[in-house]
C-alpha cells in the first residue's frame, strides 16, 4: 500500500466520526460518550436527572398534545443528532425512530418524549456497543407489531443481526402502510 499510496502509520484508532473505540482484553468497545454529551448540552440538559427506561410504553393524553412546539429547529437538530447516535446505541432505535415521525411539526408534547430520551441517554452515557472474537454463525432476529401505533394504525417492524455474540446490524421501522392482514 505504501508504494502505491502516499500513506502515514497512526497507530492503532482510538477516535473516528465521533466514535470513541477502546481496546479491551474482551476486544473493542465503540461508544460515543463525548457525542452523548454535546447532544445533552445541545438541549440545555448536561445536568438533568437520569431515567432508566427511553419512552414511556403507552402515551399518556396530556393538554401539550396540540400546541406546537416554540423551538423546531431545536427539535430537528436533537432528534437528528439522535439518529447517529443510534450508531453505537441499538437500544435508543425505537425511540429515535418514533420521535422522527414528528419532525414536520413537532409539538411539546413531542419534545416532552424527547426530554425524556435525553434524561435515559444521560442515564447511559458509558454503555456502546462491544465486539469480541467469536464464531462465525449468523443469527438473524426480527419481530414487528400490528397495527401497534395508536396514532394511525400503522405497523412498526424491526430487526437485529448477530455475527456469533457480536451486533453487527440492527433497524427498526414504521411502515409506510396501513396493514390490512396478518397473513
Amino acid at each position: 500500500m505504501h508504494s502505491a499510496f502516499s500513506m502515514k502509520e497512526l497507530g492503532d484508532i482510538s477516535y473516528f466520526l465521533g466514535i470513541s473505540i477502546h481496546s479491551t482484553s474482551e476486544g473493542l468497545f465503540l461508544s460515543q460518550h463525548k457525542y452523548a454529551t454535546e447532544i445533552l448540552a445541545k438541549a440545555g440538559m448536561t445536568n438533568c436527572k437520569s431515567y432508566v427506561s427511553p419512552m414511556a410504553t403507552k402515551p399518556s393524553p396530556t393538554d401539550d398534545t396540540m400546541i406546537p412546539f416554540s423551538q423546531p429547529n431545536l427539535y430537528h437538530s436533537v432528534v437528528g443528532a439522535l439518529q447517529y447516535h443510534t450508531i453505537t446505541r441499538p437500544d435508543l432505535s425505537f425511540a429515535v425512530n418514533h420521535a422522527c415521525q414528528f419532525m414536520h411539526s413537532p409539538t411539546v408534547a413531542h419534545f416532552n418524549a424527547v426530554k425524556r430520551l435525553l434524561r435515559y441517554l444521560q442515564e447511559t452515557l458509558h454503555h456502546g456497543l462491544q465486539f469480541s472474537a467469536s464464531s462465525l454463525d449468523l443469527h438473524a432476529y426480527s419481530d414487528s407489531d400490528w397495527a401497534g401505533s395508536v396514532i394511525d394504525c400503522k405497523s412498526t417492524t424491526g430487526y437485529c443481526v448477530f455475527l456469533g455474540s457480536n451486533l453487527v446490524s440492527w433497524t427498526t421501522k414504521k411502515q409506510c402502510t396501513v396493514s390490512r392482514s396478518s397473513a
